[in-house]
């Protein structure tokens, strides 16, 4: 797909996108990630959902995303949360931050979008030797008779160019992503939990979505809604939705330099 823009459903976006869970960072700290005073990168960081969980935890994090109007809602958003998160508007790519900055770089439901074997370079040009890279995703899960799979079939009615169904919520290709780039130590795990949606929320996520709001015409979107909304209401009148979601994390190591 072309011409994806978040920075076009920014506020969608921040509302109504449901943010990590808190278990993950319970898991992360277990492998050395997130830890009191730590200093951390998040690249693609969006609205901060994976920086701020971050920030409760002490550790000292920078954002990077090349959508401003998106740090912009997250600096609403830490405001809110208490927490202090610097943010910097360049790409994940060539982020223009000094070498060897950093305990650890995380980048949170958005490794597919990059140049994914120059991200990753730039990640071990930016860690400390023995410094750490994250890649985690919070993907929902089409199962079906689930209002997930109702809700792709719809956005692929509207935008059929839309790439982004049907997904497992597991990315093995970003293994290799990660041992190109000579990280080593390899591991991963994954979760799977339960997202409970109003209606209204439901329908805010999915307009906040690559093939939506990112991708399609204010009018395009607005026929969209009209057509989601009443599907919602003819085949999954009750509320809360609940919508299956998968946790995924794999986590890297640099070496340390040799004596």
């Amino acid at each position: 797909m072309k011409n994806i823009d978040f920075g076009r459903t920014a506020a969608d976006y921040r509302r109504h996108r449901a943010g990590f869970p808190e278990e993950l960072f319970a898991r992360l700290a277990l492998y050395g990630i997130g830890i009191d005073g730590q200093c951390l990168l998040d690249i693609g960081t969006g609205t901060g959902s994976l920086a701020r969980g971050f920030a409760r935890r002490g550790c000292h994090v920078t954002g990077l995303d090349p959508a401003s109007d998106l740090t912009t809602q997250a600096l609403e958003l830490d405001r809110e949360a208490g927490v202090r998160v610097e943010y910097l508007t360049a790409s994940a790519e060539d982020t223009g931050l000094a070498d060897a900055s950093f305990d650890v770089v995380a980048a949170g439901q958005c490794w597919h979008w990059f140049d994914r074997p120059r991200a990753a370079a730039e990640c071990a040009r930016l860690l400390r030797p023995g410094g750490i890279v994250l890649i985690t995703h919070f993907d929902w899960l089409p199962l079906p008779g689930t209002v997930v799979e109702a809700s792709e079939k719809l956005i692929l009615a509207h935008n059929p160019e839309w790439s982004g169904h049907g997904g497992c919520g597991i990315h093995w290709k970003w293994f290799g992503d990660l041992s190109g780039a000579g990280f080593h130590a390899l591991q991963s795990f994954s979760f799977d939990v339960d997202v409970p949606y109003s209606h209204e929320d439901w329908r805010g996520r999915i307009r906040a979505s690559a093939g939506v709001a990112a991708s399609l015409s204010p009018a395009a979107v607005a026929q969209f809604d009209a057509e989601h909304a009443a599907m919602l209401a003819a085949q999954f009148p009750h509320e809360p939705l609940h919508t299956p979601h998968r946790v995924f994390a794999l986590i890297g190591r640099k070496p340390y330099d040799p004596v």
